[in-house]
């Protein structure tokens, strides 16, 4: 899958992982992904099961009822520099600085989730995408991801 310049955004500042989750939502709708209803299921799962995966990173996705919002498997990028708690306890700090918005066809996530997993487990390549000046050091880096 290529990535799109128009499914990133660089440079956002948010007070809520909700407001993070939603961003990255609001780009699947108006890049014609998923239907407005999809921002609440990725809401409701990540109230369900956090989706905080470690080393700065984010990757929410609907939930199972959700599916019938999808139009197509895609993927959006919010680069969060300053970061944003995605904790779910008091105590605890989950900082995220790069969120990864997902809507797959017939399982097609799946292979996404795994794909930005593996590059995200090396936190360096987290820091260079929390740290990319353009829409296009994002694809590079991530060029790799979803073949």
């Amino acid at each position: 899958m290529e990535l799109q310049k128009d499914m990133i955004l660089l440079g956002q500042h948010v007070a809520t992982k909700e407001e993070a989750i939603r961003l990255a939502g609001k780009l699947l709708v108006e890049n014609g992904y998923v239907e407005d209803a999809y921002i609440d299921s990725m809401l409701a799962r990540n109230n369900d099961v956090s989706t905080y995966m470690g080393n700065f990173i984010a990757i929410p996705h609907g939930t199972e009822a959700g599916k019938k919002f999808i139009k197509k498997t895609g993927i959006s990028i919010v680069q969060v520099p300053m970061g944003v708690d995605f904790s779910e306890e008091a105590g605890t700090e989950n900082i995220v600085t790069v969120v990864f918005g997902i809507a797959g066809l017939n399982g097609e996530h799946l292979n996404i989730l795994s794909q930005i997993a593996l590059f995200c487990s090396d936190v360096n390549n987290v820091v260079k995408l929390a740290d990319a000046q353009s829409k296009d050091e994002i694809i590079n880096l991530l060029k790799e991801v979803g073949k």
